[in-house]
């Protein structure tokens, strides 16, 4: 059994990726374990940066293993906004609410067409002395102005799937897993983690 970390306080991201690594010999662990570390600063200018100096501080600041992930959207007509400031993008303290009704309003007047958008997210797995592997996903959609369902967390029920006339928040844990940016880096993820597990050695950089 591997201890590991998982560098998050997300409920929703922590559900996603237990429920994923759950045939896996990993005891997850998360920062509300650890009161007396203080809270990382995410100061990296890509997600990978921030995923790295996640995963680096959290497992030298507690000695195990540690598993960070970065992930946000961009918006192609917003330059790519929010981006990296996905989780505060209407300020401090983070609000999911208030994050939504920034983007819709930054994107009023804006045809459908023109509102493509991802979801990326960026995955490190380090030891206190080292990032062992990164990984990356990213899911494809448009933003639209109503929210529609209840089953995601974040911009999920304003992010439309269009193949599938269904936004995010409106997809069963196990579809979105199968196709969102954070399935994809944990997909890839979770195949370095046994090659880890089994061989006893450093999985090989991604």
């Amino acid at each position: 059994m591997l201890d590991i970390l998982l560098a998050t306080r997300n409920a929703g991201k922590i559900r996603e990726i237990c429920r994923a690594a759950a045939e896996l010999p990993i005891a997850w662990h998360t920062p509300d374990e650890f009161p007396q570390v203080p809270e990382v600063e995410e100061n990296g200018q890509t997600f990978a940066e921030n995923a790295r100096l996640k995963a680096l501080y959290y497992a030298r600041a507690t000695g195990l293993h540690a598993l960070a992930d970065d992930s946000g959207l961009e918006v192609d007509v917003l330059r790519g906004a929010p981006g990296v400031h996905s989780a505060r993008y209407a300020g401090t303290p983070r609000d999911d609410a208030a994050n939504n009704r920034k983007l819709v309003a930054a994107l009023a007047g804006i045809p459908i067409e023109q509102r493509t958008a991802r979801f990326r997210c960026a995955m490190a797995f380090a030891d206190p002395q080292r990032v062992l592997l990164e990984t990356e996903g990213t899911f494809e959609g448009l933003i639209i102005d109503q929210p529609r369902g209840t089953n995601g967390f974040g911009y999920d029920p304003h992010f439309l799937v269009p193949e599938l006339g269904l936004t995010a928040a409106e997809l069963g844990l196990e579809e979105k897993n199968a196709r969102s940016h954070r399935g994809q880096a944990l997909r890839a993820m979770l195949s370095g983690l046994r090659l880890f597990l089994h061989a006893g050695s450093d999985p090989q950089r991604g």
